[in-house]
């Protein structure tokens, strides 16, 4: 919704599932390109606040990008060919899975607090 403001569009499933609308050499096509980084930056933030696993980051994250692959195949009736839409989904993936791996081993690595206060006598 931000990105389009600036483009001056309005949304639609093309932007979410045709592959045809990533691409370098127009205007939209590099923001389109940055509202998938974006996403995948807000993705990875999910990860950290659902998942809190950085084991399963991985698997959730390619689960995720396979289930847009194939919405992308069924949206397009015919298997994304785009060099572009290829690189950034690839880009996005390692981004949101390095990301969301990395919030998650920061929570997991964090000092477990001891309780020092008085003990009791039993």
């Amino acid at each position: 919704m931000g990105v389009d403001s600036l483009v001056q569009t309005h949304g639609s499933l093309d932007q979410i599932f045709s592959y045809e609308m990533l691409g370098f050499a127009s205007m939209q096509g590099r923001f389109s390109m940055m509202a998938f980084v974006l996403n995948s930056l807000t993705c990875a933030l999910g990860l950290w606040f659902f998942i809190r696993r950085g084991k399963q980051c991985l698997d959730f994250t390619v689960t995720v990008h396979f289930f847009h692959l194939i919405s992308c195949w069924i949206y397009n009736s015919h298997f994304p060919s785009s060099l572009s839409w290829w690189l950034v989904n690839l880009a996005c993936m390692a981004l949101m899975a390095v990301i969301g791996e990395y919030l998650c081993m920061r929570t997991e690595l964090r000092a477990i607090p001891v309780n020092s206060g008085p003990k009791s006598n039993l």
